[in-house]
């Protein structure tokens, strides 16, 4: 009995994989890659990895510390309305953010790059965006994977993975050890919700029928998309000077905490001894319009939102009390916008958040408590 598919001749053309696509994109990104280029990496592709001389880019002693991450389901907000090209600084911002509070300067950079086919330049979008975000940030792009796996993503879908190692001397990595009772809690603004929350985001935006390519009704000026799309922001380049000793003086940031998810309750405990709990004062800085646009929207109570979103804070440093003034000075010199948040007191390690009547919306005065 013939079987007609006994002759057919097969190709990876045929199920579905272009490696005429990928070779073009390959082709395409590398000089975005080679545009990231710093001592230590020549950030040329194409070889079976990528090297970085540690040497090279002026350390003595360093010990390397790691970070992956992906972006959430904010990729699907971006893919859902044609906004690829900022959604690699996110996916670089949430690795090299979670490098510096641990004292480490950001060095190389790969990213993962999954579709089920490759189409339209979008691969390209992000992938210059993740060089844009390096830049941003100072490390190299140094290699990366881009993987086309038919049946295995809906049309038009597609996920990224990033991964960033950097480097900091033997004995200046920030551990939380130099924390203190009396320290004081700076908080750095952030631009928006960067990348936590957004099935919350998604799930309302659906539920409530938002038409997300009108202008927001908090900003007339922004279209809802991009005030909800606006890519996190990277704060390495600001806080890379005050986490390392200078003229034999300590490093003058004792501890940095990036308020991912989890909020700013339960992200700040994870960088404090035991004995030492953080108290936040909601009343200290103006909630975002972004921020009480979705509290708004979702009916959600405020202690959900300091376990939920960034509020307000993308990132958290705990100070002692006499740099306060300098260090406030310092960092707005380089381009943040600095709020005092709260203090650090005696205490079962955790994080306490306060706020008065009508501060995040609340009818009656309101504490949230997060320990361990």
């Amino acid at each position: 009995m013939s079987d007609d598919n006994s002759q057919k001749s097969y190709s990876y053309e045929q199920a579905g994989v272009s490696i005429a696509a990928g070779n073009a994109l390959v082709k395409a990104i590398a000089p975005l890659a080679k545009s990231t280029a710093r001592p230590g990496a020549d950030a040329e592709l194409g070889g079976f990895g990528g090297f970085f001389d540690p040497r090279a880019a002026g350390y003595k002693d360093p010990l390397l510390v790691a970070a992956n991450d992906g972006v959430g389901t904010k990729v699907k907000l971006a893919i859902d309305h044609d906004r690829h090209d900022q959604i690699g600084i996110d996916l670089v911002a949430m690795c090299v953010n979670d490098l510096i509070v641990q004292g480490a300067e950001p060095l190389f950079f790969l990213d993962y790059f999954a579709t089920g086919k490759l189409e339209n330049g979008v691969a390209e979008r992000v992938v210059a965006s993740i060089a844009d975000g390096c830049k941003i940030s100072g490390c190299a792009l140094i290699g990366g994977e881009t993987a086309e796996m038919p049946g295995m993503y809906a049309a038009g879908d597609y996920d990224l993975a990033g991964f960033c190692v950097g480097a900091v001397e033997r004995g200046e990595q920030l551990t939380g050890d130099k924390v203190a009772e009396g320290d004081v809690l700076l908080g750095l603004a952030s631009s928006g919700v960067h990348s936590n929350g957004y099935s919350l985001v998604r799930r309302l935006a659906e539920d409530k029928g938002w038409k997300l390519n009108r202008p927001a009704l908090f900003d007339p000026e922004v279209l809802l998309i991009d005030a909800l799309i606006a890519p996190t922001r990277i704060y390495v380049k600001s806080l890379l000077p005050f986490v390392r000793p200078k003229d034999g003086k300590p490093a003058r940031i004792h501890a940095l905490a990036h308020i991912t998810g989890g909020g700013l309750l339960e992200n700040i405990p994870r960088v404090l001894p035991k004995g030492l709990h953080a108290r936040i004062d909601a009343d200290a800085w103006p909630q975002p319009r972004l921020m009480a646009f979705l509290q708004a929207q979702g009916h959600i109570e405020p202690g959900e939102m300091a376990r939920t979103f960034n509020c307000g804070v993308g990132m958290v440093l705990a100070v002692a009390a006499d740099e306060v003034a300098s260090l406030t000075a310092d960092l707005e010199a380089a381009g943040e916008t600095v709020f005092t948040i709260g203090t650090i007191v005696a205490g079962e390690k955790g994080c306490t958040v306060t706020g008065s009547v009508e501060t995040w919306s609340a009818q009656e005065p309101w504490e949230a408590v997060h320990l361990g």
